[in-house]
């Protein structure tokens, strides 16, 4: 390939991670400008709508139980009050269910555990059953690792007394932060998308999304905007955008905290990730058409695509990785043109720092976790680059759920779970991307500009890999430990 093609293609990259770059520092002016105008809290509803609560979930052995329970102590009139228990369950998930949903029933809730033969659809197929089977207005949806608080009906009901409100989300919380420093990690990141992103956005009246849990959605909306479909992995930010193309709105409730758990095993991030990645690309393919014929201002049409192809930044960065390698031994004039990233790159860590500041609390010793974060955010751009590949070529992916263990104190382990993923094969490529980027800092004539950004790929991947590797050693260490005949049975308990 001619010399000046991979010039074009490294600046046409430094330009596009500096508009994700500097993009983050809008948010963060727009956080700033707008995070203090929220309206007043609207007042007690005179007449509370029905409201039908869904969890859905999926081989959940270690948190089905106090899922329920939880949705079941939520204060809201009984008679108002609906859950329905979406099982696609197959292992003992579905007797524990079944087992909690009677003893409420008992007791006098109206809860109700509705199975399906197959998981067709996924999470979306569940909720459009769901739906059709609901007897409420109003339809909340809570993951298997969320603890809705028992007054989060009451708090987040009355915003839909405005007829214009198709959707309202609340802020995701933390139950096991300090569990270790991945999850430190993980909590930063989420918090920079709840507290600064989605609050600025929202103020902004820009287009937002539902998280796929801690929310409620007025019926009549989803009708309106197609229903739940099954063919992005992100059937909640494909929904968003669709029914904000109807003219819905959805209102974001940073003040309203649904604490929820972090993945404890980066393998599990990691396939969270993934799926996000994959799934927002999907939905950008098929909606950014759809956004741009729209009568939508330009400026939410431009912000609109930026959020949609945000994942678009590990490819571009795998890209440059390689890029830099190849120029650096050719003394290319385009590698300094990675000076433009140098206060783009600024955005996303005070994204992060302006989310735990504002927070309060123990901001400090939160943003000690930031570097981690970093490393975290660039170790897993080969595992998004092969997510967002998979989208574009259409290729179908069966929905990987997230582990979840129910880790509440640093004490509790999850590596005897049935529930712990493998080693991912991924692992020797990230080993391998790590001492591609290393190396290339190493030879003669190498650009100075590039080293620091090289030296943060490397150490990205080789943070991801290593403790893939650390993780996976621990998990075995504990199963050389069982006998070969109770090993079996011991897993999928706490």
């Amino acid at each position: 390939m001619p010399i000046a093609l991979l010039e074009l293609a490294y600046v046409l990259c430094t330009l596009l991670l500096s508009v994700y770059g500097f993009n983050s520092l809008l948010l963060v002016a727009l956080y700033l400008r707008h995070g203090r105008d929220a309206p007043p809290d609207p007042a007690p509803a005179d007449v509370w709508p029905r409201v039908t609560v869904q969890l859905p979930i999926y081989n959940e052995l270690h948190t089905v139980e106090r899922l329920v329970q939880a949705a079941a102590s939520m204060d809201y009139p009984r008679d108002r009050l609906e859950i329905q228990v979406l099982d696609d369950s197959a292992d003992e998930t579905r007797v524990l269910a079944s087992r909690v949903v009677r003893r409420l029933r008992e007791q006098g809730c109206n809860v109700v555990h509705i199975t399906r033969p197959t998981r067709e659809g996924f999470k979306a197929g569940a909720l459009a059953l769901g739906t059709a089977r609901a007897g409420g207005e109003l339809l909340a949806i809570f993951d298997a690792d969320f603890l809705p608080r028992p007054d989060f009906l009451r708090r987040v009901v009355p915003h839909f007394g405005d007829p214009t409100v198709g959707c309202v989300q609340a802020r995701w919380g933390h139950l096991n932060r300090q569990y270790s420093l991945l999850t430190e990690a993980q909590a930063l990141g989420v918090d920079g998308h709840f507290l600064v992103e989605q609050t600025a956005r929202s103020r902004a009246r820009l287009f937002i999304n539902f998280n796929g849990t801690a929310g409620i959605w007025r019926r009549t909306c989803i009708q309106d905007a197609g229903g739940w479909r099954a063919d992005t992995l992100t059937e909640d930010l494909d929904l968003s955008y669709r029914a904000q193309l109807k003219g819905w709105r959805i209102k974001y409730l940073p003040d309203v905290v649904v604490p929820a758990e972090l993945p404890a095993q980066v393998g599990g991030f990691k396939r969270q990730q993934a799926r996000w990645a994959q799934g927002s690309i999907q939905t950008a393919m098929r909606l950014i058409g759809p956004l741009l014929r729209s009568d939508q201002p330009w400026a939410v049409k431009l912000e609109g695509i930026i959020h949609l192809t945000g994942y678009l930044v590990h490819p571009l960065m795998l890209v440059m990785v390689l890029l830099t390698a190849t120029l650096n031994l050719q003394e290319s004039w385009a590698l300094v043109s990675t000076s433009w990233l140098v206060p783009a790159a600024v955005g996303p860590p005070l994204l992060y720092a302006v989310a735990e500041i504002s927070s309060g609390g123990q901001w400090t010793r939160h943003l000690r976790a930031l570097p981690l974060l970093v490393l975290l955010g660039t170790g897993i751009a080969l595992s998004n680059t092969r997510a967002v590949v998979n989208a574009i070529l259409g290729r179908q992916q069966a929905f990987q759920r997230t582990p979840k263990f129910a880790l509440s104190d640093i004490r509790d382990r999850w590596f005897h779970s049935r529930y712990a993923l493998e080693l991912d094969s991924l692992v020797w490529g990230e080993l391998g991307m790590a001492a591609f980027a290393f190396a290339a800092v190493v030879v003669p004539r190498v650009d100075q500009g590039a080293v620091p950004w090289m030296l943060l790929y490397a150490a990205g991947s080789a943070y991801v890999a290593m403790v893939s590797l650390v993780q996976a050693l621990e998990r075995q260490r504990w199963l050389a430990t069982q006998p070969k005949s109770g090993a079996r049975s011991r897993e999928g308990t706490r």
